[in-house]
């Protein structure tokens, strides 16, 4: 799903991203229903780094598998490509839901963002809330300021629809409760998801999916790739960091945000000119995932 992008991200580049996800998905594929989630990630992590590093780009990563010393491959700040290309600044997620690949569930994608140098807010491991609808609805007509139940009449409004006809996709997670239960009481239905929520904004923004809303508090890197996906699917979104901790606020002090409470949207997480590109690991409502049989894979 690129954006048109005449001059730093052109369509050669698009190629090759779809390539790196490409190569991220089949090598997480074969831990599928193995449940070994690390073995699952650090595949995918060492694939994706592979083919990053031979990319004809002066790579910078901005949100990866972590900070340095936590992470020996994809981690902040380190630097990708064979030099001598374009500057770009990169988001990855090689594997969005290594339990979801352990257990042989679905929505693991792999996940890929590239932008101009600038175009990512530098965010690290913490919470973020999320809301996101689709390209049909204004600006304004959901917000994380309004309540859930708020939110689920607005949108029913603006689509001239029952709130019974919305369906709202949540992380299933304990903090999520009181979410579900003012969603359900207002007569909305939910899809409740194990994990992947980068895959569920998306699907937000898609019709065919049949979800009308996003909404609940997912990883903050995630939220910035899904932002990258937003870009070029039109949908709207709002987000918000969200520390549950003391660490978490010593975490975002150290990243230089100085306005932490700040509400985003799309175009403040993932700035300018993006490409985004993911590739299905297991089954979603996005995408199928990599179907093997015998020496052959399918993307």
């Amino acid at each position: 799903m690129p954006i048109e992008a005449p001059r730093v991200l052109d369509r050669n580049l698009a190629l090759e991203a779809i390539r790196v996800t490409e190569g991220a998905a089949l090598a997480a594929s074969r831990f599928m229903g193995r449940g070994d989630e690390r073995a699952a990630d650090e595949a995918a992590v060492a694939a994706m780094h592979a083919a990053l590093s031979g990319l004809a780009v002066e790579g910078s990563v901005v949100i990866g598998d972590g900070p340095p010393g936590r992470a020996e491959q994809l981690y902040v700040g380190e630097r990708l490509g064979t030099s001598g290309g374009p500057g770009i600044d990169v988001a990855a997620n090689p594997l969005e839901g290594p339990t979801i690949v352990a257990k042989g569930g679905n929505n693991a994608l792999a996940v890929l963002a590239l932008g101009e140098p600038g175009a990512f807010l530098p965010v690290p491991g913490v919470y973020m809330q999320k809301i996101a609808v689709g390209p049909d609805v204004p600006d304004g007509v959901v917000s994380l300021d309004a309540g859930p139940a708020d939110n689920l009449r607005a949108l029913a409004e603006a689509r001239g629809a029952d709130p019974e006809d919305l369906l709202v996709c949540i992380l299933d997670r304990p903090r999520h409760e009181r979410i579900i239960e003012e969603i359900r009481d207002a007569g909305g239905r939910i899809m409740l998801i194990a994990d992947g929520d980068v895959s569920g904004v998306i699907a937000a923004a898609q019709p065919e999916t049949g979800i009308d809303m996003y909404l609940g508090t997912g990883g903050a890197p995630e939220g910035v790739l899904a932002a990258a996906a937003l870009r070029g699917l039109g949908g709207r979104m709002e987000a918000r960091l969200a520390p549950f901790s003391h660490d978490h606020r010593a975490e975002i002090a150290d990243y230089g945000i100085d306005e932490p409470d700040r509400l985003h949207t799309a175009e403040t997480l993932a700035a300018g000119e993006v490409m985004f590109a993911c590739t299905g690991v297991t089954d979603s409502a996005l995408l199928r995932g990599v179907r093997r049989r015998h020496d052959v894979a399918t993307t």
